[in-house]
């Protein structure tokens, strides 16, 4: 073995609960382990990466991970954690859905070589869509008692009404038997003796190692990691516009970047732990510098490249610097016309926006018009003009205080057309150091 993979996972603050036994049969052999995941999206988002991390420790210590799409389960829902039952999907969906997520996984996992503990993706679709209900209730459903599953905090959470919930269907009470189900199949056709998940899955795991006991006699554990929070206790991968996703389509690498780049210092120090494979000596190197010297972030910022560069690409990751350093740093004219336009208007949305006709602009337009001919994009917008006046202008061109696409201007009659607008259709324009704006030309 390379490693320890529960010592890893404790110094990462990566465990909630683990089965007895668990670390003494990972010492002994190469074991192999699953994670199911959620396949009703066509892209993982960052809530996921805890257990995809876990998934790829373990292969870094030298397991065999199997991630299991959960095909057939994603038809049902599973209650854990949840108060509603989840929307069902089709299974034309499901399979796109299963393509999209195996190439987002290859990224964390090693699936392809000829090396013994190579990942597999599995989806319990496969073996569940020719189980008849019949054959499951008389094979499964006589092993494990009513009492058993009611015990369950997942379901005793969703029967009481607790945190608004509806209460539960049949449909939803039958998941942790299909959950069971899958460990015992892994276990019987890849001898399968782990299950990974987040803590809220721990009743659905332990049901599944007590299927595989009864049925099979068979030794079979469980391990959790915790539910991530943010340090303020607000629940973790969520900003105002939803979820951060890994689909460059859905998140942006730029907005990918700064959702690392923006967390605290506190979350900074767990995050590094969970979601990077940097080594514990890197770590605390990186976090002695973020002792002696807060205000450089040197763990924010090292967490935003690893996390990056291993989901989107090296290329990706220096256009985020790039684009982070437009409105912070000294960025250079090449630099931004490099932006796509999706990451230029990312990187401006926050900045007061002007529109400018394309009848106006014409074949080309003096610095000093276009910055007093342009007409504020919002009603609501505090900023109504850039320059109060062409005489203010003049004056601040004249002291080097205007930049054009992170040009200095050298006249206030300097001309320009079509050949300098970003993508065929906007300008930044640069007043002073901090004040920018976004013009449109439409």
């Amino acid at each position: 073995m390379n490693f320890n993979f529960v010592k890893e996972l404790e110094w990462r603050g990566m465990i909630h609960q683990v089965m007895p036994g668990t670390e003494e049969q990972l010492q002994k052999e190469m074991t192999a382990a699953y994670l199911g995941i959620d396949p009703t999206a066509d892209s993982l988002h960052i809530g996921h990466l805890v257990g995809v991390m876990m998934l790829r420790h373990f292969q870094r210590a030298g397991h065999k991970p199997f991630a299991l799409i959960g095909g057939a389960t994603g038809m049902i829902g599973d209650p854990s954690g949840k108060s509603k039952e989840r929307v069902l999907i089709d299974e034309d969906k499901l399979r796109h859905n299963q393509e999209c997520l195996r190439k987002q996984l290859a990224k964390f996992l090693d699936f392809d070589s000829d090396a013994p503990n190579a990942a597999v993706l599995v989806n319990n679709y496969d073996w569940m869509k020719e189980f008849t209900f019949l054959d499951f209730i008389r094979n499964v459903g006589k092993l494990i008692t009513v009492n058993y599953m009611m015990s369950k905090d997942s379901v005793k959470r969703r029967l009481s009404g607790e945190n608004g919930a509806d209460g539960m269907s049949f449909t939803e009470f039958t998941y942790q038997l299909l959950q069971g189900y899958d460990f015992l199949y892994l276990n019987e056709h890849h001898n399968c003796k782990l299950q990974l998940g987040g803590a809220d899955q721990w009743g659905n795991i332990t049901t599944g190692t007590e299927l595989i006991r009864k049925v099979t006699g068979n030794e079979a554990y469980a391990l959790t990691c915790p539910l991530i929070t943010k340090a303020d206790g607000k629940k973790f991968g969520k900003t105002e516009s939803g979820n951060v996703w890994l689909d460059p389509k859905r998140t942006s690498p730029y907005k990918f970047y700064q959702f690392w780049l923006n967390v605290t210092d506190e979350d900074a120090a767990r995050y590094i732990r969970i979601f990077t494979s940097l080594s514990r000596e890197e770590i605390e190197a990186l976090e002695k510098e973020q002792a002696e010297a807060p205000h450089l972030r040197p763990l924010q910022k090292r967490l935003a490249k690893e996390i990056t560069v291993l989901v989107h690409s090296e290329a990706d990751y220096e256009t985020a610097v790039a684009a982070t350093n437009m409105l912070f740093g000294n960025a250079d004219p090449e630099a931004l016309k490099a932006l796509d336009e999706t990451t230029l208007l990312q990187v401006f949305e926050a900045v007061p926006s002007f529109e400018l006709s394309a009848e106006i602009f014409g074949q080309g337009m003096k610095a000093v018009d276009l910055a007093t001919e342009c007409i504020p994009s919002s009603e609501t917008q505090d900023v109504k003009t850039i320059f109060g006046s062409k005489g203010e202008m003049r004056k601040l061109v004249q002291g080097g205080g205007v930049s054009v696409n992170k040009s200095k201007l050298g006249a206030f009659d300097q001309l320009f057309t079509n050949d300098d607008l970003l993508q065929g259709k906007y300008l930044i324009l640069q007043k002073g150091k901090k004040n920018y704006f976004l013009i449109t030309v439409k």
